[in-house]
Protein backbone atom coordinates (compact mmCIF):
# COMPACT_ATOMS: atom_id res chain seq x y z
CA UNK A 1 0.00 0.00 0.00
CA UNK A 2 1.39 3.36 -0.99
CA UNK A 3 1.10 6.35 1.38
CA UNK A 4 0.74 9.80 -0.12
CA UNK A 5 2.73 12.43 1.81
CA UNK A 6 0.71 15.46 2.84
CA UNK A 7 2.69 18.67 2.56
CA UNK A 8 2.83 20.85 5.68
CA UNK A 9 1.53 24.29 4.64
CA UNK A 10 3.86 25.94 7.17
CA UNK A 11 7.03 24.08 6.18
CA UNK A 12 8.07 26.57 3.52
CA UNK A 13 7.54 29.67 5.68
CA UNK A 14 10.26 31.57 7.52
CA UNK A 15 10.06 32.25 11.26
CA UNK A 16 9.05 35.85 10.62
CA UNK A 17 6.27 34.76 8.28
CA UNK A 18 5.03 32.17 10.78
CA UNK A 19 5.00 34.82 13.55
CA UNK A 20 3.02 37.18 11.32
CA UNK A 21 0.54 34.43 10.37
CA UNK A 22 -0.24 33.47 13.96
CA UNK A 23 -0.05 36.92 15.52
CA UNK A 24 3.15 36.28 17.47
CA UNK A 25 5.55 39.00 18.58
CA UNK A 26 8.99 39.17 20.11
CA UNK A 27 9.18 38.65 23.87
CA UNK A 28 9.67 42.04 25.48
CA UNK A 29 8.75 43.90 22.30
CA UNK A 30 7.54 47.47 22.83
CA UNK A 31 3.79 47.84 22.18
CA UNK A 32 2.49 50.39 19.72
CA UNK A 33 1.69 53.80 21.17
CA UNK A 34 -2.09 53.33 20.92
CA UNK A 35 -1.88 49.87 22.50
CA UNK A 36 0.34 51.23 25.26
CA UNK A 37 -2.18 53.97 25.98
CA UNK A 38 -4.94 51.39 26.28
CA UNK A 39 -2.76 49.30 28.63
CA UNK A 40 -2.22 52.27 30.91
CA UNK A 41 -5.95 53.00 30.93
CA UNK A 42 -6.69 49.39 31.88
CA UNK A 43 -4.32 49.78 34.84
CA UNK A 44 -5.95 53.02 36.07
CA UNK A 45 -7.30 51.36 39.22
CA UNK A 46 -3.85 50.04 40.05
CA UNK A 47 -2.35 53.51 39.58
CA UNK A 48 -4.97 55.04 41.89
CA UNK A 49 -4.56 52.38 44.58
CA UNK A 50 -0.76 52.52 44.39
CA UNK A 51 -0.75 56.32 44.68
CA UNK A 52 -3.04 56.23 47.71
CA UNK A 53 -0.94 53.52 49.35
CA UNK A 54 2.23 55.59 48.81
CA UNK A 55 0.51 58.63 50.31
CA UNK A 56 -0.60 56.73 53.42
CA UNK A 57 2.79 55.04 53.80
CA UNK A 58 4.64 58.37 53.64
CA UNK A 59 3.02 59.42 56.94
CA UNK A 60 2.73 56.00 58.59
CA UNK A 61 5.70 56.52 60.91
CA UNK A 62 4.70 60.05 61.98
CA UNK A 63 2.70 60.36 65.18
CA UNK A 64 0.41 63.00 63.67
CA UNK A 65 0.01 61.00 60.47
CA UNK A 66 -1.63 62.78 57.56
CA UNK A 67 -2.00 65.97 59.61
CA UNK A 68 1.48 66.71 58.24
CA UNK A 69 -0.11 67.19 54.82
CA UNK A 70 -1.45 70.43 56.30
CA UNK A 71 1.34 71.29 58.74
CA UNK A 72 4.19 70.97 56.23
CA UNK A 73 2.99 73.60 53.72
CA UNK A 74 1.86 75.91 56.52
CA UNK A 75 5.26 75.66 58.24
CA UNK A 76 7.04 76.39 54.97
CA UNK A 77 4.77 79.37 54.36
CA UNK A 78 5.46 80.74 57.86
CA UNK A 79 9.24 80.45 57.38
CA UNK A 80 9.22 82.09 53.94
CA UNK A 81 6.85 84.83 55.10
CA UNK A 82 9.19 85.71 57.96
CA UNK A 83 12.34 85.72 55.78
CA UNK A 84 11.06 87.22 52.55
CA UNK A 85 7.96 89.11 53.62
CA UNK A 86 9.23 90.69 56.85
CA UNK A 87 13.03 90.67 56.78
CA UNK A 88 13.60 91.23 53.03
CA UNK A 89 10.39 93.22 52.47
CA UNK A 90 9.24 91.45 49.29
CA UNK A 91 5.62 91.92 50.34
CA UNK A 92 5.77 95.62 49.45
CA UNK A 93 3.29 96.40 46.69
CA UNK A 94 1.45 93.07 47.03
CA UNK A 95 -1.96 93.01 48.62
CA UNK A 96 -2.61 90.02 50.88
CA UNK A 97 0.96 88.76 50.74
CA UNK A 98 0.21 85.80 53.04
CA UNK A 99 -2.31 84.30 50.61
CA UNK A 100 -0.12 85.31 47.66
CA UNK A 101 2.82 83.42 49.16
CA UNK A 102 0.76 80.34 50.08
CA UNK A 103 -0.65 80.00 46.56
CA UNK A 104 2.86 80.17 45.13
CA UNK A 105 4.25 77.60 47.56
CA UNK A 106 1.39 75.10 47.25
CA UNK A 107 1.24 75.22 43.44
CA UNK A 108 5.02 75.11 43.04
CA UNK A 109 5.32 72.20 45.44
CA UNK A 110 2.85 70.20 43.32
CA UNK A 111 5.21 70.31 40.33
CA UNK A 112 8.52 70.20 42.21
CA UNK A 113 7.53 67.14 44.25
CA UNK A 114 6.22 65.43 41.12
CA UNK A 115 9.50 66.09 39.30
CA UNK A 116 11.58 64.81 42.24
CA UNK A 117 9.42 61.72 42.60
CA UNK A 118 9.43 61.16 38.86
CA UNK A 119 13.22 60.96 38.79
CA UNK A 120 13.07 57.97 41.13
CA UNK A 121 9.85 56.43 39.81
CA UNK A 122 11.77 53.69 37.97
CA UNK A 123 15.20 53.69 39.62
CA UNK A 124 13.64 53.58 43.09
CA UNK A 125 11.29 50.69 42.25
CA UNK A 126 13.58 48.27 40.41
CA UNK A 127 12.40 45.32 42.50
CA UNK A 128 8.80 45.93 41.42
CA UNK A 129 9.80 46.60 37.81
CA UNK A 130 11.81 43.38 37.54
CA UNK A 131 9.33 41.18 39.38
CA UNK A 132 6.03 42.11 37.73
CA UNK A 133 4.80 42.75 34.22
CA UNK A 134 2.82 45.97 33.84
CA UNK A 135 3.13 49.22 31.86
CA UNK A 136 5.99 51.08 33.52
CA UNK A 137 4.20 54.36 32.94
CA UNK A 138 1.99 53.46 35.88
CA UNK A 139 4.82 54.43 38.26
CA UNK A 140 5.41 58.07 37.22
CA UNK A 141 1.66 58.57 36.82
CA UNK A 142 1.19 57.31 40.39
CA UNK A 143 3.78 59.88 41.52
CA UNK A 144 1.76 62.68 39.92
CA UNK A 145 -1.49 61.36 41.41
CA UNK A 146 0.05 61.14 44.88
CA UNK A 147 1.14 64.77 44.70
CA UNK A 148 -2.26 65.79 43.33
CA UNK A 149 -3.83 64.37 46.49
CA UNK A 150 -1.36 66.44 48.51
CA UNK A 151 -2.39 69.53 46.55
CA UNK A 152 -6.10 68.92 47.08
CA UNK A 153 -5.54 68.79 50.83
CA UNK A 154 -3.39 71.92 50.64
CA UNK A 155 -6.05 73.72 48.60
CA UNK A 156 -8.61 73.12 51.35
CA UNK A 157 -6.19 74.83 53.75
CA UNK A 158 -5.53 77.55 51.18
CA UNK A 159 -9.23 78.39 50.88
CA UNK A 160 -9.31 78.90 54.65
CA UNK A 161 -6.28 81.20 54.46
CA UNK A 162 -7.76 83.19 51.58
CA UNK A 163 -11.05 83.69 53.39
CA UNK A 164 -9.34 84.50 56.70
CA UNK A 165 -7.27 87.21 55.04
CA UNK A 166 -10.35 88.99 53.69
CA UNK A 167 -10.69 87.76 50.11
CA UNK A 168 -14.30 87.48 48.88
CA UNK A 169 -15.76 84.37 47.29
CA UNK A 170 -16.25 85.00 43.55
CA UNK A 171 -17.24 82.95 40.53
CA UNK A 172 -13.63 83.17 39.36
CA UNK A 173 -12.70 80.64 42.05
CA UNK A 174 -14.07 77.99 39.67
CA UNK A 175 -11.14 78.73 37.32
CA UNK A 176 -8.89 76.92 39.80
CA UNK A 177 -10.30 73.61 38.53
CA UNK A 178 -9.17 73.90 34.87
CA UNK A 179 -5.88 75.48 35.98
CA UNK A 180 -5.08 72.52 38.26
CA UNK A 181 -6.24 70.09 35.55
CA UNK A 182 -3.83 71.63 33.03
CA UNK A 183 -1.01 71.61 35.57
CA UNK A 184 -1.75 67.93 36.30
CA UNK A 185 -1.36 67.06 32.61
CA UNK A 186 1.87 69.06 32.51
CA UNK A 187 3.11 67.28 35.65
CA UNK A 188 2.21 63.83 34.27
CA UNK A 189 4.33 64.43 31.18
CA UNK A 190 7.11 65.93 33.28
CA UNK A 191 7.10 62.93 35.65
CA UNK A 192 7.27 60.46 32.75
CA UNK A 193 10.11 62.33 31.08
CA UNK A 194 12.07 62.64 34.32
CA UNK A 195 11.46 58.95 35.07
CA UNK A 196 13.23 57.87 31.90
CA UNK A 197 16.11 60.30 32.44
CA UNK A 198 16.39 59.22 36.08
CA UNK A 199 16.46 55.56 35.04
CA UNK A 200 19.49 56.29 32.84
CA UNK A 201 21.26 58.86 35.05
CA UNK A 202 20.78 57.73 38.63
CA UNK A 203 22.83 60.65 40.00
CA UNK A 204 20.22 63.10 38.74
CA UNK A 205 18.33 62.85 42.03
CA UNK A 206 21.33 64.50 43.73
CA UNK A 207 21.05 67.51 41.43
CA UNK A 208 17.29 67.92 41.63
CA UNK A 209 17.23 70.04 44.83
CA UNK A 210 19.49 72.64 43.18
CA UNK A 211 17.55 72.60 39.91
CA UNK A 212 14.21 72.97 41.68
CA UNK A 213 15.47 75.73 43.98
CA UNK A 214 16.63 77.72 40.96
CA UNK A 215 13.29 77.10 39.25
CA UNK A 216 11.47 78.34 42.34
CA UNK A 217 13.35 81.66 42.39
CA UNK A 218 12.38 82.26 38.75
CA UNK A 219 8.72 81.36 39.24
CA UNK A 220 7.48 84.26 41.37
CA UNK A 221 6.77 82.02 44.34
CA UNK A 222 8.19 84.26 47.06
CA UNK A 223 7.83 87.64 45.38
CA UNK A 224 6.53 89.28 42.24
CA UNK A 225 8.48 87.93 39.29
CA UNK A 226 9.02 91.51 38.11
CA UNK A 227 11.59 91.89 40.90
CA UNK A 228 13.50 89.01 39.33
CA UNK A 229 12.98 89.99 35.69
CA UNK A 230 14.02 93.63 36.09
CA UNK A 231 17.57 92.50 36.90
CA UNK A 232 17.96 90.35 33.78
CA UNK A 233 20.36 91.77 31.18
CA UNK A 234 18.28 91.11 28.02
CA UNK A 235 14.59 91.42 27.13
CA UNK A 236 14.59 87.91 25.65
CA UNK A 237 15.45 86.51 29.07
CA UNK A 238 12.52 88.43 30.54
CA UNK A 239 10.18 86.82 28.01
CA UNK A 240 11.57 83.40 28.89
CA UNK A 241 10.86 84.04 32.56
CA UNK A 242 7.31 85.18 31.76
CA UNK A 243 6.74 81.96 29.77
CA UNK A 244 7.91 79.81 32.69
CA UNK A 245 5.16 77.14 33.02
CA UNK A 246 5.18 77.22 36.81
CA UNK A 247 4.80 80.99 36.83
CA UNK A 248 1.88 80.59 34.42
CA UNK A 249 0.02 78.08 36.60
CA UNK A 250 0.76 79.99 39.80
CA UNK A 251 -0.51 83.27 38.36
CA UNK A 252 -3.68 81.68 36.99
CA UNK A 253 -4.60 80.36 40.43
CA UNK A 254 -3.61 83.62 42.12
CA UNK A 255 -5.80 85.51 39.66
CA UNK A 256 -8.71 83.17 40.42
CA UNK A 257 -8.47 83.39 44.21
CA UNK A 258 -7.00 86.84 44.93
CA UNK A 259 -8.23 90.27 43.93
CA UNK A 260 -5.61 92.64 42.57
CA UNK A 261 -2.84 90.06 42.36
CA UNK A 262 -0.02 91.35 40.07
CA UNK A 263 0.35 89.38 36.83
CA UNK A 264 3.31 89.16 34.46
CA UNK A 265 1.09 88.63 31.37
CA UNK A 266 -2.55 89.30 30.39
CA UNK A 267 -4.96 86.60 31.57
CA UNK A 268 -5.89 85.32 28.06
CA UNK A 269 -2.19 84.93 27.27
CA UNK A 270 -1.67 83.01 30.51
CA UNK A 271 -4.43 80.55 29.55
CA UNK A 272 -2.95 80.05 26.09
CA UNK A 273 0.47 79.32 27.57
CA UNK A 274 -1.06 77.01 30.20
CA UNK A 275 -2.77 74.92 27.52
CA UNK A 276 0.33 74.93 25.32
CA UNK A 277 2.62 73.74 28.14
CA UNK A 278 0.17 71.02 29.16
CA UNK A 279 -0.14 69.69 25.61
CA UNK A 280 3.55 69.93 24.71
CA UNK A 281 5.01 68.49 27.91
CA UNK A 282 2.15 66.05 28.46
CA UNK A 283 2.45 64.52 24.99
CA UNK A 284 6.24 64.78 24.67
CA UNK A 285 6.86 63.27 28.11
CA UNK A 286 4.46 60.42 27.41
CA UNK A 287 6.04 59.56 24.05
CA UNK A 288 9.59 59.91 25.39
CA UNK A 289 8.83 57.52 28.25
CA UNK A 290 7.03 55.05 25.96
CA UNK A 291 10.04 54.87 23.63
CA UNK A 292 12.14 53.57 26.51
CA UNK A 293 9.52 51.17 27.87
CA UNK A 294 11.57 48.01 27.24
CA UNK A 295 14.77 49.46 28.78
CA UNK A 296 13.51 49.88 32.32
CA UNK A 297 14.85 47.44 34.91
CA UNK A 298 17.60 46.06 32.71
CA UNK A 299 21.30 46.12 33.46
Amino acid sequence: MRHTAVADPDSELTQAQLAARYGLSFAGDRPKLAAYTRQLWSYRHFVSAYATAKLVASFSTARLGRVWQVLTPLTNAAVYFFIFGIILGTRDGINNFIAYLCVGLFVFNFTSSTASGGVQAISGNLGLVRALHFPRGCLPLAVMLTQLQHLITAMVVLVGIVLATGEPITVEWLLVIPAVALQSIFNAGLAMGMARVGAKITDLKQLMPFILRTWMYGSGVLYSVDRFAENLPHPVLVEIVHANPLLVYIELIRHALLEGSPLSSPVPQLWIMAVAWAVVIGVAGFIYFWRGEMEYGRG
